[in-house]
Order: C-alpha cells, then sequence, then structure tokens
C-alpha cells in the first residue's frame, strides 16, 4: 500500500471566521487534511486564543494546535473595506466557516445569501449557540451552557450532588466535529450530484444532544429521567471504576456476557460467575451493587499495576485513569504518531498531539504552530488580485495589517 503525498482535501479553500474553539475546530481539522485554510481576524487583537491559557512567550501553546496549517490575514470586518475583501475571497472559496451570533454575518453583508450570489457553489457552515433559527437563536452561546441544555450536564457528575463539567469545551469541539461532517457532505453533493452550495446549521445544544443515546425514547415510553450514575454507566453491568490498594482506580469494562463470567471467576466469585440470573445484562443491572462490592472488595487487596495484569491475563477489558502526562509517555500514543514536536519560530519545540483519523493513503499531516497574526494578509490578498497600492492604502486606513 503506497501512501501518497496528496492530502484528500487538496484543492479546496477555506475561509475561516470567528474565534475561538468551535469555528477554528472545525478549520483544523479540514486543514489536517489538506484543505487551504485562510484565518480572518482581527487586525489589533487577533483571535483571543492566542492568549488563552499557558503563553510561550505571549502566545498561546493551544494556539499553535488549533490553528496549524492556517494562513493568518487581518480584517477588520467592521470597516466596509474589510467587508469588501471577505466577499472577493469568498468569490473562489470552496467553504466559508463562522462561528458569530446570529444575524453578524447579515449586518456586514457576508450573509450567504449575497455570498452565494457571487459564488453558487460556496459552502457556509455557520457554528452558533442556539442554531440560525428558533426562539433562541440571537442569544448569545457558549459551550458550557449548550452542555447543559443539550442533557449532558445533568447526568455528569454524583448522584445528589452539583453537576460538573469536564475540563475542557466538549460542547464546542463536538459542535466542530458535526460541522466536519456537514462540510463533507455538502462538498460531497456539490461533487457527486451536480449540485449548488448550501448551508450547514449547527447548534451547540443539538450537538451535545445528538449524544444523549436514547434518553428522549426512554423518556417517551417510560418517563424515565437518566440521572448522574457517578462512574458508573446506567443500565449496564459492570462497568466502573473500583479502587486499587495504592489509592488509585482500576477502570474495569465486564458487561459482556462471557467477560462478566471470567471476571467473576478471576475475583473468587464463582457463585455469581454461575448465576443464571446474572447470565446477561438485564439481570446484572438488577445486582449492579452486587456486583460492584465483589468486585471492589478484590481491587482492594492489589495495586492497580497488580490488577491490571490478572485482568489482562483473564481477558477482561480495563484500564487506569490517563493524566496528560501518562499520556505523554506512553509507549502506544507514541507509536500511533498521537504525539509530534513542531519548531517554533523563536527556535524552540512543543509537543503537540497528532491526527486523527488515520487514513491508510492520503494522511493527514501538519509541518509547524500557529501564524503570527496577519503574517499572510499581503499574500493572501495580493493572489486576490490587490495591488501594492491597495495594500498600502487599506493598511494605511487600519482595514488590513
Amino acid at each position: 500500500m503506497n501512501i501518497t503525498a496528496q492530502r484528500p482535501l487538496q484543492g479546496i479553500r477555506i475561509i475561516e471566521m470567528g474565534s475561538l474553539i468551535a469555528g477554528p475546530f472545525a478549520a483544523k481539522t479540514l486543514g489536517d487534511f489538506g484543505a487551504e485554510v485562510i484565518k480572518i481576524e482581527p487586525p489589533e487583537t487577533g483571535d483571543p486564543l492566542r492568549t488563552w491559557r499557558t503563553p510561550v512567550g505571549t502566545t498561546s501553546v493551544w494556539w499553535h494546535v488549533q490553528s496549524r496549517n492556517k494562513q493568518s490575514v487581518a480584517i477588520d470586518l467592521r470597516q466596509v473595506e474589510g467587508q469588501a475583501l471577505v466577499r472577493e475571497l469568498a468569490r473562489e472559496a470552496d467553504v466559508l466557516i463562522e462561528n458569530f451570533r446570529p444575524g453578524t454575518l447579515e449586518q456586514w453583508g457576508l450573509d450567504y445569501d449575497t455570498l452565494s450570489r457571487i459564488n453558487p457553489k460556496l459552502i457556509m457552515l455557520r457554528i452558533s449557540g442556539y442554531g440560525q433559527s428558533g426562539p433562541l437563536r440571537d442569544l448569545p452561546g457558549f459551550g458550557v451552557i449548550a452542555e447543559a441544555m443539550g442533557g449532558l450536564r445533568h447526568i455528569t457528575g454524583m448522584p445528589g450532588q452539583a453537576p460538573v463539567r469536564p475540563a475542557i469545551s466538549i460542547g464546542d469541539s463536538l459542535s466542530a466535529l458535526h460541522g466536519v461532517i456537514g462540510v463533507l457532505m455538502a462538498l460531497y453533493h456539490r461533487v457527486a450530484h451536480g449540485g449548488t452550495g448550501q448551508v450547514v446549521d449547527v447548534a451547540l445544544y443539538e450537538s451535545v444532544f445528538n449524544m444523549m443515546e436514547g434518553a428522549v425514547s426512554e423518556f417517551d415510553r417510560y418517563q424515565m429521567v437518566r440521572e448522574p450514575a457517578g462512574s458508573a454507566l446506567p443500565g449496564v453491568a459492570p462497568t466502573n471504576a473500583y479502587p486499587c490498594a495504592n489509592g488509585t482506580y482500576v477502570l474495569i469494562a465486564g458487561n459482556g456476557d462471557s467477560i462478566f463470567k471470567r471476571l467473576m471467576q478471576l475475583v473468587g466469585r464463582d457463585d455469581l460467575a454461575n448465576d443464571p440470573r446474572l447470565a446477561s445484562n438485564p439481570g446484572r443491572v438488577e445486582q449492579m451493587a452486587v456486583i460492584d462490592d465483589a468486585i471492589a472488595a478484590w481491587t482492594r487487596q492489589h495495586t492497580l499495576d497488580e490488577a491490571l495484569a490478572a485482568l489482562a491475563t483473564a481477558r477482561v477489558p480495563a484500564g487506569k485513569v490517563f493524566t496528560i502526562k501518562d499520556i505523554v509517555e506512553n509507549e502506544h500514543y507514541q507509536q500511533r504518531d498521537m504525539l509530534r514536536t513542531i519548531q517554533l519560530k523563536d527556535g524552540s519545540s512543543l509537543k503537540v498531539p497528532g491526527i486523527v483519523p488515520k487514513l491508510s493513503l492520503t494522511p493527514g499531516g501538519f509541518d509547524a504552530g500557529g501564524p503570527e497574526l496577519g503574517e499572510h494578509t499581503s499574500k493572501v490578498l495580493r493572489a486576490a488580485g490587490l495591488s501594492e497600492a491597495t495594500l498600502a492604502e487599506l493598511r494605511a486606513k487600519g482595514v488590513i495589517a
């Protein structure tokens, strides 16, 4: 199998507008697989993500993950000349990605109806808190609120305690991935069916809601409201985090019928292994507390490493809770090329995540981190046909940088 140097989205041009997480994450993912990404930023400040979390100098290390493979073009979208530049760039683009509050592009004359008259093949990905329609469309939307409205926050945490959030922007990232799926489908429709461009409307809360499995149907049929379950998985047994002798936890997923039997034999509970009531999941769910107590009684007698070794021998799926230190030092991550090192412009090196998914013939790739603010403004606008005199004039007015 020969790997080609060509990436699958090579030749696709993307204009990325908006900032921070959802829209830029979608553009980053498409850029990893060869799409040309032109990122438009405010001339003076740039994307706020440049200064979020932990910096190298004045630039966030997160920036070098989120903005790899991108060209930075600094344009003031509040000025009519800046809006005209975007319309010009949209003429030759395949996709425009934005995550402003609904109505913002319309105020700037950059709405889909306007841009599609210039370029009928343009696909516009619009990511917002509540979508482009509905009674809540005009409210500001943030991932934390979307996670709550989508149902995730209610079921996360320990029973009877305040709902918790994962310490990452999961609502934004899920929306970005839904946006990527939508863009790829729209591109396929355009090519395979001779279609025109279209709008891909992604709402943060709907992306979270799409992960809620059978919760709606459970409520409709049984009036069942899924509740927080701590480290367990409701309706599936046994799968939980169990305490070990050295103060750590081992995750065990023994919910397959034959796996459950092997697990019970391992922990010395042949009575449970051979109990016909526990031969399938429904019966085990009814006795979840008894089963969890039996497993925990065994894990408490062993260190994490001892427990993992025994579970592996018994062919029971198990693992430890990885910290980011564990991940960076893990051989499997390393051999799967999920940890890459890039060189920054100051000469230092920085470890960053690799690429997902992995394509056998046309894998994705990147060579460097995020661009400097406005690093590619002149190059991109010259390619769009602007003269040096025009660029100088726009720069003097503060339209570009």
